[in-house]
Formats: C-alpha cells, structure tokens, sequence
C-alpha cells in the first residue's frame, strides 16, 4: 500500500461557467474589481483573487478537446447556475455592498449566520450565485 498522502491544504483555482464572457469580465473585473490575469477569445477569462484564480469559462468550448498537445487540459464544463463564496470583513463587505447596489446589483439575501458571521448574496450576469461571508464563517 502507497504512504498516505497530506491533504491538499487550499484552493488554489476554481471555476464558474458563463455564455457571455464580456459581461463576466465587465462584473468580475469592473464591479467586483478583481484583477484580470488572462482572456483567450471566447474560451475563458481569469481573474487573481488573493492567492487564488477565479477561472470563468465558456461551457461550449471548454468541452472542445485541446488544441494545444502541450497542454493536454482534459475537456470540461457545466450547466446551471454555480456557487463561489469570497471572503471580506465586514467592514469590506458593506463597502461591497454598497458598490453592488450602485452597479444595479441586486442583493438577493443578506444576513447573520449562527456563527456571527454575515453573508451577501447576489447573481452574476451568468445567474452563478455569489456569496461574499467574513472568513470566521467556517471557523472552528
């Protein structure tokens, strides 16, 4: 039997599907103000958030075998809405908030969990459902 393997200690990227790329890149980029790091056409468009990358891909092509066969990147996507949770304090969070409101973002929930922590959620233009939560809210 192999030694046991450590496990994986963060998230280092994940990903959300989105049919009009322009409209992730004007949200995510624009009104969520994360940095853009790489756009290939209508493929996908990424974003640095921390020490993680927010990869938002076009379904309808990342099903597409590679083209490239140095970057043998298994075919890939999903339908329906998706979830991502970012995590500010609170303080940053009602200042995101505010920019949200002024964007014409609709807050669609917003409220204190049992552990105190609060959480705002709202849609992307895609309808993924994001979340902003203080970090403490898997706190333990």
């Amino acid at each position: 039997m192999p030694p046991q393997a450590p496990a994986p200690k963060a998230i280092l990227e994940t990903a959300l599907y989105a049919d009009d790329l322009d409209a992730a890149e004007e949200f995510y980029g624009r009104i969520l103000g994360l940095e853009r790091i790489q756009r290939v056409g209508d493929r996908h468009v990424f974003f640095r958030c921390g020490n993680s990358v927010l990869l938002i891909f076009n379904a309808q092509e990342t099903i597409k075998p590679p083209g490239n066969p140095r970057l043998p990147v298994p075919p890939h996507g999903s339908s329906g809405p998706g979830h991502i949770c970012f995590a500010q304090p609170r303080a940053d969070l009602l200042l995101m908030r505010g920019r949200l409101v002024a964007s014409g973002v609709a807050i669609e929930a917003e409220f204190d969990w049992p552990s105190g922590a609060r959480s705002l959620y709202f849609r992307d233009p895609a309808g993924n459902s994001i979340e902003i939560a203080e970090p403490q809210l898997w706190a333990y």
